[in-house]
C-alpha cells in the first residue's frame, strides 16, 4: 500500500509562472560597473513573499521530492542536509539526517541555511512560520500537473542561479514524455481509480497530479468529480457507481486478501473482474520529482497491460 500523502494545506496551482510575482522573480541586469544585488525578493507558489540570498550557498530540503530536484539541479556541495524520508538519490544518502517530522527545528538552525524548500503540504504552516520567526526564509512548491513540475525545475535553476542544468533537464524529460504520449493505445482511455488508503477508502482525487500523469499515460481519473479534499475518502456505493476498469493501490493478491476482504462487494468492479489490479513505485506515485516522466511511463504500461486470462 501506497504512503498517505495527506496534505497539510489546500492544494491551488497559481496562474503561470511567467510573471515576477511567481516562483523566481526576473530582476533587472545591474548597469556595467554596479555591483550586483546580494539579495532576491521572490514569490513561491503558495504566493508568500521572501527575500533569499541572490547566490543561495546553504540550501536543504524538508520535502523528498524537492530533495530530488535540488541533486538534480543544484550543485550538490550546497545541499547541507536531508530528511529522514530523502532517500534518493544515493548521493543525499550521504547527507546530515534533519527530521522533518517531528521537525528538528534546533538542528536545523545549526545548519544555518540560506533558504529551506519544500512542497505543499508537506510542512506545517506552524513550521513554516517558527523558521521564519528565526530568519529561515522557506519557499514552497506546489503541482497539480505534469508541466507544473517541470515549471518547478525551471523555477528553481532561476532561484540557485543554475539556469542551464535546469534547461538540461526539463528539455530531456520534455522528449521523453512525448515518447511515451506518442506510444500505441489500443482502445479508449480505461478508467482508473488510484487508492491511498483502506480504511477509509481514500483515493487520488480529480484536482491532484495523478489526473494528469494518468492522461498523459492514456488513461482517465475514474474520480471526476472535483471535491474540495484532493485526496477524497469514497464510500463503497460511490465506488461502485465509479466501476474502475483499473485499480491502483497493491497487487491483486495483496488486495484481494485485504482490501477486497473487507468490502467483498467491491469485487463486483471491472478492474477485479478483469485481474486489472496493479501495485505502483510508491515513491514515483507520490513524488512530484524529476523522476515523474517515469512515473508517467510506470503508469502506461501498466493501464495498457493485456487483462489477465
Amino acid at each position: 500500500m501506497m504512503r498517505f500523502p495527506f496534505p497539510l494545506s489546500t492544494l491551488l496551482w497559481s496562474a503561470l509562472l511567467l510573471t515576477a510575482t511567481v516562483g523566481c522573480q526576473s530582476h533587472d541586469q545591474p548597469a556595467a560597473g554596479a555591483a550586483a544585488p546580494a539579495t532576491q525578493r521572490v514569490t513561491d507558489d503558495v504566493g508568500h513573499q521572501l527575500t533569499i540570498p541572490a547566490r543561495p550557498r546553504r540550501i536543504m530540503s524538508l520535502a523528498a521530492s524537492m530533495t530530488e530536484m535540488l541533486f538534480a539541479v543544484a550543485d550538490t556541495a550546497t545541499i547541507v542536509a536531508r530528511t529522514q524520508v530523502c532517500d534518493y538519490p544515493k548521493a543525499a544518502l550521504r547527507k546530515q539526517v534533519i527530521s522533518s517530522y517531528p521537525l528538528d527545528l534546533e538542528g536545523l538552525v545549526a545548519l544555518h541555511p540560506d533558504v529551506v524548500f519544500t512542497t505543499e503540504g508537506i510542512t506545517s504552516l506552524d513550521d513554516i512560520a517558527r523558521l521564519e520567526k528565526l530568519g529561515i526564509p522557506v519557499y514552497c512548491q506546489r503541482y497539480t500537473s505534469v508541466e507544473d513540475v517541470l515549471r518547478g525545475i525551471t523555477d528553481l535553476g532561476r532561484l540557485l542561479n543554475r539556469p542551464a542544468p535546469a534547461r538540461h533537464l526539463t528539455d530531456s524529460l520534455r522528449t521523453a514524455l512525448r515518447a511515451v504520449e506518442q506510444l500505441p493505445r489500443p482502445g479508449r482511455p480505461p478508467a482508473v481509480l488510484a487508492i491511498t488508503w483502506q480504511d477509509p477508502i481514500y483515493v487520488y482525487g480529480e484536482n491532484t497530479l495523478f489526473t494528469d500523469k494518468i492522461r498523459r499515460a492514456g488513461g482517465r481519473n475514474a474520480v471526476t468529480e472535483h471535491f474540495a479534499q484532493p485526496y477524497p475518502a469514497l464510500t463503497r456505493e460511490y465506488i461502485l457507481k465509479l466501476n474502475p476498469e483499473v485499480l491502483i493501490g497493491g497487487s491483486f493478491g495483496k488486495l484481494d486478501s485485504t482490501f477486497f476482504k473487507a468490502y467483498p462487494e467491491l469485487k463486483r468492479i471491472k478492474a477485479y473482474q478483469n485481474h486489472r489490479v496493479y501495485a505502483v513505485t510508491g515513491d514515483l506515485m507520490e513524488r512530484p520529482s524529476p523522476r515523474v516522466v517515469e512515473s508517467v511511463r510506470e503508469l502506461q504500461r501498466l493501464i495498457w497491460a493485456p487483462p489477465a486470462p
